[in-house]
């Protein structure tokens, strides 16, 4: 995404059998007219590209190169909770690693069920990495990651590493000789489908610790019929259902603006979520 990421792939992989085809690679300080954030309406060039000429995976650097994005090889997006999920299943089952896996907040519950079953203790944090890189510096970490894209690795350095996470997910691929959907439909037949949606709305500064008051002293019943099994305030409002689904709202440090997150089993339960987020702020 025209930062430092570029050509650090080609170099890592030159003597391999891996053919390499690096896009936005000249190191642009405007990061040519886009944000340099691994989500797909910053991709539209790569799409276009990959459509007519696949390849088998393609890994987004962010501006510093810091936190991982991707593609299929046809230019579909994967979010960055799918990436998660992808590495906590190589580095169990292929890795045959263990440890605890440290997660923040607002990333996919579907870290919650593979945890379950594949018999790993789950710390959540609060947003940002730097609660992430604490839990870490305690050792015994498998893994720690953020919704963002932001996964940090152990062995390593304390902090998120956008190439290491391209890296190790080019290792899962040669490691199972299946595609990244393939893969990706195996652990939804496992764990169930997981859609997550997120909305940054303008809410005043002034009115945020009200509204963290109320939604924790009102909470719904229920999310998409499913009853209410957990809050959690420690980083503003996360309401959780017995069946996975969770609705999160919390504010910016800096500015007026809620972000309100949302995950269930389905694109369309998501988005229903988000609106019930919506309409909760309208309350106070």
């Amino acid at each position: 995404m025209f930062g430092v990421g570029a050509s650090c792939f080609d170099e890592l992989l030159a003597g391999t059998r891996c053919k390499v085809t690096t896009l936005n690679a000249a190191h642009d300080p405007l990061f040519g007219g886009i944000n340099p954030e691994p989500i797909e309406k910053n991709y539209g060039r790569s799409q276009a590209y990959l459509r007519k000429h696949p390849h088998d995976i393609c890994l987004v650097t962010d501006g510093d190169a810091d936190r991982v994005g991707g593609m299929d090889g046809r230019g579909n997006y994967l979010t960055t909770h799918q990436l998660i999920c992808l590495l906590l299943h190589h580095f169990v089952v292929n890795r045959k690693g263990s440890g605890r896996v440290i997660k923040a907040l607002t990333t996919t519950s579907m870290v919650d069920k593979m945890c379950v079953a594949y018999g790993l203790e789950l710390v959540e944090t609060g947003v940002g990495f730097k609660y992430i890189c604490a839990e870490m510096l305690k050792g015994n970490v498998l893994l720690g990651f953020e919704e963002s894209g932001g996964i940090g690795f152990p062995g390593h350095i304390p902090e998120r590493d956008g190439i290491l996470a391209g890296m190790m997910l080019l290792e899962m691929l040669a490691t199972e000789r299946v595609s990244v959907n393939t893969l990706l439909a195996r652990l939804e037949k496992q764990f169930g489908p997981h859609r997550y949606a997120r909305l940054d709305a303008h809410f005043p500064l002034a009115k945020r610790s009200a509204l963290m008051e109320f939604c924790k002293n009102n909470p719904p019943a229920a999310l998409l019929n499913s009853p209410l099994a957990d809050i959690k305030s420690y980083d503003g409002i996360k309401f959780v259902a017995q069946d996975g689904s969770w609705l999160m709202l919390r504010g910016s440090g800096t500015e007026p603006i809620l972000r309100i997150y949302a995950e269930a089993s389905s694109d369309a339960g998501a988005k229903k979520l988000l609106r019930l987020g919506v309409r909760l702020t309208q309350q106070v």
